[in-house]
């Protein structure tokens, strides 16, 4: 589709005097929405662009993006113009690679497009049905599915020469219950780049987000105290990515110099069980997963902590000049129309070494939070709310309660880890992180986890 502009650019890139990189971008997608039973949304958009961006030596980045194809070479000479506008108190570099030349395509045993438009509106619709039935107190059911193909044609000139073909599709549901004044919600997503029939097998999935909606109304509000913590993989999982992750990303700590002080490598975090990943390679793919990021760096299983001790951050070719390390293949872009920043992939907190069925034992009053529902960081304190919890007493989960709010200090709250179980998992959720006004798919990935001395907010 793109490959007919493959002898342009690469005559293009020559001309360029320092580093030049291209990509360009089809895109099409198609979007359902179904509320109380009502196909609300059904739209279909197509786009397509490019991106050109270049250092020339001596300056800043010069950066140009178009919707009319044939304009490339139009694109390039602004990109260089800009560049040359620039003059930055520092050189900018780049690191070098290989060359390479690499197709990537999403290979899914049942694909999307095999199915009709008719069948997915019947599932988003099905799902629908089941949200609402079975429970006077749902005054709203929300389904949607939507599934997305990108091609694009990445090059430099360096030689790296990257044809993507990638596929995939997310489902999600909310409910909505109201008993008195009393209104609580509760959702769920899931993502898909294997088979369109997975989605076909989530009643419980679903019967699940209809029962926890209706069980939130009876539930109490938790009471404010210190606690011993046990987080379920999903919500440990998006706490390491939120709390953790976002500082490990080399341009954050760049423009940081608090961040540059706390992220020594080096430096312990935490227990000698606790180990932190970021991946783009996992396989089979993640909502998360890439072949390669967008300057055209292999995607690759990254150690930020290992055996408690921080060991690694997150690059782009030009944060890793700087740091004099190497690109990690974590460079992403939202779209042609948006620089690449240094983004996560799929990040996890490995498996650990205590069994499952042992990390509620001992507790004689703790709280068991469960999925994430959103919440916020500022360099290293957070504020995390838990889509639900229960009550541990006596070793055992017990009662349900909701307004579980986390909050404390990352460091802090690392090095209270008391246990890591043996049951990791990747939430293979429909997850989206946004920097810098862009959203790119993600996914997180945990283990049960165990934390002594957590501060609750509640009444």
């Amino acid at each position: 589709m793109l490959d007919k502009y493959r002898n342009e650019l690469e005559a293009l890139l020559k001309k360029v005097d320092g580093y030049g990189e291209v990509r360009l971008e089809h895109r099409e997608w198609l979007s359902i929405r179904v509320k109380n039973n009502v196909v609300e949304v059904f739209s279909r958009k197509v786009d397509m662009g490019g991106f050109v961006r270049v250092l020339l030596y001596g300056h800043g980045w010069g950066v140009a993006t178009f919707n009319d194809l044939d304009k490339i070479e139009q694109a390039f000479s602004d990109a260089r113009d800009a560049s040359r506008i620039i003059i930055p108190d520092e050189p900018i570099r780049v690191v070098a690679s290989e060359p390479v030349d690499a197709k990537v395509e999403t290979i899914m045993e049942d694909p999307f497009t095999n199915h009709s438009d008719n069948q997915k509106v019947e599932l988003a619709l099905g799902y629908n049905e089941i949200l609402r039935s079975g429970n006077q107190n749902i005054i709203l059911a929300s389904t949607g599915y939507s599934d997305t193909a990108i091609y694009k044609l990445y090059m430099n000139n360096f030689g790296v020469s990257i044809d993507h073909n990638i596929k995939y599709s997310t489902f999600s549901a909310m409910a909505r219950a109201k008993k008195g004044d009393n209104v609580q919600q509760y959702s769920g997503s899931w993502s898909n780049r294997e088979r369109f029939s997975d989605f076909n097998s989530l009643q419980d999935e679903i019967k699940n987000v209809r029962d926890i909606t209706v069980k939130l109304l009876d539930a109490k509000s938790i009471k404010g105290d210190i606690y011993t913590v046990v987080l379920d993989p999903k919500l440990a999982g998006v706490f390491i990515h939120e709390a953790f992750g976002h500082l490990s990303e080399a341009d954050f700590i760049l423009e940081n110099p608090q961040a540059q002080q706390m992220m020594t490598l080096g430096k312990r975090f935490g227990p000698s069980f606790l180990n932190i990943i970021d991946d783009g390679s996992v396989r089979p793919h993640l909502y998360g997963s890439i072949e390669y990021d967008d300057e055209g760096i292999k995607a690759r299983k990254n150690y930020l902590v290992q055996n408690g001790v921080l060991v690694g951050r997150l690059h782009d070719r030009e944060t890793a000049s700087k740091f004099g390390e190497h690109p990690t293949g974590n460079s992403r872009a939202e779209s042609f129309r948006n620089s690449p920043l240094v983004r996560m992939t799929n990040t996890a907190i490995e498996r650990g070494p205590h069994s499952k069925d042992d990390i509620f034992d001992g507790i004689s009053e703790g709280v068991y939070a469960i999925d994430a529902y959103g919440g916020q960081t500022q360099l290293e304190n957070f504020s995390f709310s838990a889509g639900y919890g229960y009550m541990i007493r006596d070793g055992k989960p017990a009662e349900m309660v909701k307004d579980v709010v986390l909050q404390g200090n990352l460091f802090e709250t690392l090095a209270h880890i008391e246990a890591i179980a043996d049951d990791f998992s990747w939430a293979r959720w429909a997850g989206m992180c946004g920097k810098g006004g862009q959203g790119v798919p993600v996914d997180v990935g945990a283990p049960h986890i165990r934390i002594s001395d957590v501060t609750i907010g509640g009444e």
